[in-house]
């Protein structure tokens, strides 16, 4: 939703993890749900001060690591969070090309050295232009509909950059690039995840988990199904509206926390090809978006980025798109701006984290490739 690294060596990471993943499992059926929840809104405060606490020693985790919908997957690393484990993860190599793995060694929670990525020149030049292009095409494009008892499949490649400290010593650290698969119901109540920077087991864990009283899970804007999406405004100024409405509190800003739901949404679902379109046109309405001509995908595709800097923290937000096509890359976030304290290490340049869609799909089953697929 999201690469647990904390301020502890690696042996007491290690049972550390295994400790909150036992915990974790060991919760009655239904407290799954309901420990993310109000984990999910702890860990959000707890970063967002430590982006303006003074002297703080932790890189702010990333909110958005944590992205759509995970209700089994988010626990551990919240836990841990809590608990005073920072979230961590991977690194774009230098010169802005693909992801490199100097340094990192075997293991999906190994670490290995910050890599970064060239910044490309931000622009408010072109903006409605741009996305009116890309809305155009992704309006053209055929999204399958999603029937009772298919999956949505998106399979995708994902890294991210952290504060790694030893003892009285802190470094930038990196883990190397993996591959992440969710499968998602159509209603959104049963799903798979495999993602070793999540769970270590090459099988991957369920999400199909109840809420609190036992019952299946609703779906909602930050972890929508498909067939929520499919009931959404697609009139993009009341699209917008219910946006700012529904993430109010969140983030750092509104207008900001309106971008990063928007780019969640185009991450990790399949929404309806009306309401795709529709994303970019209220995302057009959003002040402060600007585009960036040139910005590199997780796997080291060049493309066009439409992006919104938080202020607060001096990350830039960035989709990237094919600058031919117009079509959805990825995405990542990188450091633009000095920070301050511990997280001055963190220099302009870092990418905190980086995706690439690979494949999205309609499956007949969970666990089922799209190869396996009719």
């Amino acid at each position: 939703m999201n690469a647990n690294t904390s301020r502890q060596n690696p042996a007491e990471r290690d049972e550390s993890a295994e400790l909150l993943s036992r915990t974790a499992r060991d919760l009655p059926v239904g407290r799954h749900e309901f420990h993310r929840e109000r984990l999910m809104a702890q860990i959000h405060d707890m970063q967002r001060e430590e982006h303006t606490a003074p002297g703080a020693t932790e890189a702010p985790a990333k909110v958005r690591r944590f992205r759509l919908p995970r209700p089994a997957i988010v626990l551990p690393a919240m836990a841990a969070a809590v608990a005073g484990v920072v979230v961590a993860g991977f690194a774009v190599s230098g010169g802005g090309g693909a992801m490199g793995h100097d340094g990192a060694q075997d293991g999906a929670l190994a670490t290995g050295p910050a890599l970064t990525t060239q910044l490309g020149a931000a622009s408010t030049e072109g903006v409605p232009q741009l996305l009116d292009r890309i809305s155009l095409a992704a309006a053209d494009v055929s999204h399958p509909t999603v029937k009772p008892g298919q999956y949505v499949y998106v399979e995708s490649r994902s890294a991210d950059t952290f504060v790694r400290t030893v003892g009285d010593k802190s470094s930038l650290a990196s883990h190397r690039l993996h591959r992440r698969q969710v499968w998602m119901s159509a209603d959104g109540t049963k799903g798979w995840l495999i993602d070793p920077a999540v769970n270590d087991s090459p099988e991957g864990e369920t999400l199909s988990l109840p809420d609190e009283q036992g019952n299946e899970r609703k779906a909602y804007l930050n972890a929508p199904s498909y067939d929520y999406l499919a009931k959404l405004t697609t009139d993009p100024d009341a699209l917008l509206a219910k946006i700012y409405k529904e993430t109010e509190g969140m983030g750092n800003s509104p207008d900001q926390q309106a971008f990063t739901t928007i780019g969640d949404l185009l991450g990790e679902s399949y929404p309806p090809a009306e309401l795709y379109s529709a994303l970019f046109k209220a995302a057009e309405k959003i002040p402060g978006v600007v585009v960036v001509n040139d910005a590199v995908d997780a796997v080291g595709r060049h493309g066009v980025a439409v992006a919104r800097l938080d202020e607060a923290s001096g990350q830039r937000e960035e989709w990237i798109f094919d600058k031919k096509t117009h079509v959805f890359l990825g995405d990542r976030s990188v450091q633009v701006r000095k920070a301050t304290g511990e997280a001055a290490l963190i220099k302009p340049g870092t990418v905190l984290y980086t995706s690439a869609v690979i494949n999205r799909a309609v499956v007949d089953g969970m666990k089922q490739s799209p190869s396996q697929a009719g």
